[in-house]
């Protein structure tokens, strides 16, 4: 298994520089069927990242740049009449594929945003009293700018729930910087120089592995001591769901994957509980003028619940 995902992350290496651990989240989300929410200023690798994954593996990949005149057919297709056979027939849309870059997803109008939650939570779209099912694998990445709000529509709480995980690219160091615009220069950086190192029967032997990876009681016990922290804080005025909790221990599991591990570590739990439940919550007026952001005041509540001893072993 080690092999499988480290032969992946370094072809997107070769695109993106210094970002290991955005690539490993991205990759775990993958594996257990998840989607992403990639939030971050323009200009740092948000679209290439998505681009070099897409590219790595020999799958269908859309991509669309959401505007506010998107309509939803443009998402999830349409019926329009044959004029030979005078029968409606299917015309598919951007979200028939499996990869969908969806760009810049809060500047789509509500409509249109709306249109894609049954596509990320059933994997299946229903049009005109028919159901059209996804192709296997499904994911949808997408990007917005948390900065700029002008002409930008919020994602509600119900489709932000969506997301499996919500991750930042952040600044690179100096020395990646260096080795970015050396690239550049050279025209290294382009997707179009990697080639696929995967099909898409690989990565649906790797997602069936993923989900047998073993998570004993103790860890389980641990992901809903974290989950119920959130839901008892004075801090938070809208705790983690369930399906918060659901989604924590599906990522362990593909995050423990991507490790090389077929077991959960409480460390696998504790690197990607911020992604997948920041989120996931509403901080109280109390919460807000004590911590910046959902991000501080999580690992602030995760500090007072403990992990289990002996790696939950």
């Amino acid at each position: 298994m080690a092999n499988k995902t480290e032969m992946l992350i370094q072809n997107i290496e070769k695109i993106i520089v210094g970002k290991r651990p955005s690539i490993e989240k991205v990759l775990a989300a993958m594996l257990c069927g998840g989607h992403v929410l990639i939030e971050d200023v323009p200009g740092v690798g948000k679209t290439k990242l998505v681009s070099a994954m897409a590219k790595s593996v020999a799958g269908k990949f859309n991509r669309i740049q959401l505007t506010p005149d998107i309509m939803p057919s443009d998402i999830v297709g349409f019926s329009m009449i044959n004029p030979d056979t005078r029968e409606l027939e299917y015309k598919q849309g951007a979200a028939v594929c499996n990869f969908m870059l969806a760009d810049e997803i809060n500047r789509a109008s509500p409509k249109s945003q709306s249109s894609l939650l049954e596509v990320m939570e059933e994997h299946q779209i229903s049009l005109d009293g028919k159901t059209f099912d996804l192709p296997s694998p499904f994911m949808v990445l997408a990007t917005q700018n948390p900065v700029e709000t002008y002409g930008t529509y919020h994602l509600p709480e119900a489709q932000m729930d969506r997301f499996l995980m919500k991750i930042t690219m952040g600044y690179p160091t100096v020395q990646e910087e260096l080795e970015i615009i050396d690239r550049a220069e050279t025209g290294q950086e382009q997707v179009a120089n990697i080639d696929a190192v995967m099909t898409i029967e690989d990565v649906q032997q790797m997602i069936a592995e993923a989900a047998q990876v073993r998570a004993v009681p103790a860890i389980k016990q641990y992901i809903i001591e974290l989950v119920t922290a959130t839901r008892n804080s004075e801090y938070v005025k809208l705790g983690v769901s369930p399906r918060g909790s659901i989604a924590l221990l599906k990522a362990s599991k593909a995050y423990a994957y991507v490790k090389g591990r077929d077991y959960v570590v409480p460390d696998d739990v504790k690197d990607i509980m911020v992604s997948v439940l920041s989120h996931r919550l509403m901080l109280s007026p109390k919460g807000k003028s004590a911590f910046d952001s959902n991000e501080q005041a999580l690992e602030a509540i995760a500090m007072t619940v403990t992990a289990p001893a002996n790696g939950g072993n």
